[in-house]
């Protein structure tokens, strides 16, 4: 799977109408300067022969050099997905939390007044595409209360002046500049509410968190939304069968009953759709930061598109699309662990 993503990543990559030559110089740029120029980028060669090098080069872990930034793409990765990681581990957290207990009081009030609200609520999320709940928010809470408690950060991802300083400088850990524990910790210290956590600068935690609500929010309301149908379809599923009238009728308490027997056996279904809303989260992420001014994958993303910056393209998309498979398979493995009946099998 991941040699198909790598190639179809590839392709693709080339398939974007326009040059990488007149992106990044201008339309007024001559023919000689353009050969000079995909000469340089490695252009001028084959689409089999470039993939042959591209290839060779991510066994090594060498993401290539951005066209635009004159920067290795690895260095890029390191500065910018730490932000992403942060925004779609929050959203998808807080979609989890809200959504399966949304579900769940759905499905054992089912047809109820509260049933039908849920389900509205749901159905509504849906339908709200992030760009546009994203403005909205932003809206309201950078401006219409602006002078309230409820105020919350309308962009950025920390306030302008405060500089996080790395754990492992907090920590004294000697370092080489540019060496791979360089990098590995740089990493991890540029997810800052993880560097804020751990180093107890508990100002700057609450700081980076204020500032990530309004995204987190806006990322996560489809993948509520579907969790919290998902798992109603599900409860409503297993409510219908033989085991849970028994436990009822040996007198078991309701919440045992719904919390133990019911929701523990809808579990698989809900996993899975958990597992894939990995997707969504990163999808979304291209647009929640541009709306909120993030510096992560997604809004280096859509700028390295606009550009034709292929190495940019190629390599984001690739790490995310290996972090989806990655989660699908530990939603696999899960399985086993939620269903003892796998694990025998």
């Amino acid at each position: 799977m991941l040699i198909g993503i790598l190639v179809v990543t590839f392709v693709i990559a080339r398939s974007i109408p326009g040059d990488p030559c007149k992106a990044m110089l201008g339309e007024k740029a001559t023919q000689e300067v353009c050969d000079r120029f995909n000469r340089e980028h490695g252009l001028d060669k084959s689409i089999p022969v470039q993939f042959w090098i591209y290839a060779k080069d991510i066994v090594r872990g060498d993401f290539g050099e951005s066209i635009r930034y004159s920067r290795p793409v690895t260095i890029i990765l390191i500065e910018r997905l730490p932000m992403t990681m942060e925004l779609g581990f929050v959203a998808l957290v807080l979609a989890v939390l809200v959504g399966i207990p949304l579900g769940v009081i759905s499905a054992v009030k089912r047809n109820s007044i509260i049933d039908v609200i849920t389900m509205l609520i749901a159905n509504t999320g849906v339908s709200m595409p992030v760009y546009w709940l994203g403005l909205m928010l932003a809206y309201v809470f950078a401006l219409l209360l602006k002078d309230t408690p409820f105020w919350l950060a309308p962009s950025g991802r920390i306030t302008a002046g405060i500089i996080p300083v790395p754990f492992y400088e907090v920590f004294g850990w000697v370092v080489e500049d540019e060496s791979v524990k360089y990098h590995f910790l740089e990493f991890f210290s540029n997810m800052y509410i993880f560097n804020s956590l751990i180093t107890g600068e508990w100002e700057i935690f609450w700081d980076a968190i204020k500032h990530l609500i309004l995204p987190s929010v806006a990322l996560s309301t489809i993948p509520l939304s579907i969790i919290a149908r998902m798992t109603r379809s599900s409860m409503l599923e297993v409510l219908r069968q033989d085991y849970i009238r028994t436990a009822r009728a040996k007198g078991l308490r309701e919440n045992l009953v719904i919390l133990k027997h019911a929701f523990r056996n809808a579990l698989l279904p809900i996993s899975t759709i958990i597992g894939l809303q990995l997707g969504t989260v990163f999808a979304g992420a291209v647009l929640t930061e541009s709306i909120f001014g993030l510096a992560g994958v997604g809004r280096m993303l859509f700028e390295a598109i606009t550009a034709r910056d292929f190495p940019i393209v190629q390599a984001f998309t690739v790490v995310i699309a290996v972090g989806y498979v990655l989660a699908n398979l530990l939603v696999d493995i899960s399985y086993a662990f939620i269903d003892p009946r796998i694990k025998l099998d």
